[in-house]
């Protein structure tokens, strides 16, 4: 998945935007041509910051960062609802709750507990790991 994804996804649930980002392993496949503005219109999920709050004006080598970036395994979380979405192999899993799998979720809450916080851990929906 790519940083600039972020700048488009919104919670499938309540459509809160923008969401969190927590990345635990990227790679870095290519260089990208990086274009004279940058191509996130709304949010910059590299920096994790709205793009009226950034000087666009110097963001041309985080941008050459980004482009040649890619999150291969991450937790999306949408603040209004404390949903949470693995990215796994590249791809975020972001489906409504009733076509969601839970064992393989809850796996990867086990698998990743070390760098997720408490709030997705202890009260994340649909799944956590006290529930």
């Amino acid at each position: 998945m790519k940083y600039r994804l972020l700048d488009v996804l919104a919670c499938p649930i309540d459509k809160h935007f923008p969401l969190e980002l927590m990345v635990f392993k990227e790679s870095t496949p290519h260089e990208e041509k990086v274009p004279d503005k940058p191509p996130c219109e709304k949010y910059c999920g590299f920096l994790g910051r709205r793009l009226e709050e950034l000087d666009l004006t110097k963001l041309k080598e985080s941008c050459a960062k980004c482009l040649s970036k890619e999150i291969v395994e991450g937790v999306l979380r949408c603040p209004k609802c404390n949903r949470w979405f693995p990215i796994i192999d590249g791809i975020p899993h972001m489906l409504p709750d009733h076509l969601r799998n839970s064992k393989e979720e809850i796996s990867f809450l086990r698998e990743h507990q070390d760098k997720l916080p408490d709030i997705i851990k202890l009260e994340g929906k649909p799944f956590n790991l006290v529930s």
